[in-house]
């Protein structure tokens, strides 16, 4: 392969790399903790889009378990975004390791 070829086929992933990455904040994910009485929902680009508490939930003696089930809801739904931009950009790179994009 020449450098010419090279260099098209560079800038073509470049380009389907972009278009999946802006595909990424139409992919959405959620979690949910505390029994399903927390629930977050984000999309693949790492941003949150809803939190629901169920209002059994909230306990003035116990804030600190509320405060848990969100930690751990909104950490589960960061992880399920990640998994799934991984999961499209990586069709693309073919699983190579390309820095800086997640």
């Amino acid at each position: 392969m020449n450098m010419q070829q090279m260099m098209k086929q560079a800038q073509k992933m470049q380009k389907q790399l972009a278009d999946a990455q802006d595909r990424l904040g139409d992919i959405e994910v959620s979690a949910s903790a505390g029994g399903g009485m927390v629930k977050v929902t984000g999309t693949a680009d790492m941003k949150i889009t809803s939190v629901t508490i169920d209002p059994e939930a909230v306990d003035p003696e116990d804030v600190e378990l509320l405060q848990d089930s969100v930690l751990a809801a909104v950490n589960e739904c960061l992880s399920s975004a990640q998994d799934a931009a991984n999961q499209q950009l990586g069709a693309i790179t073919g699983g190579m390791d390309v820095p800086g994009l997640f």
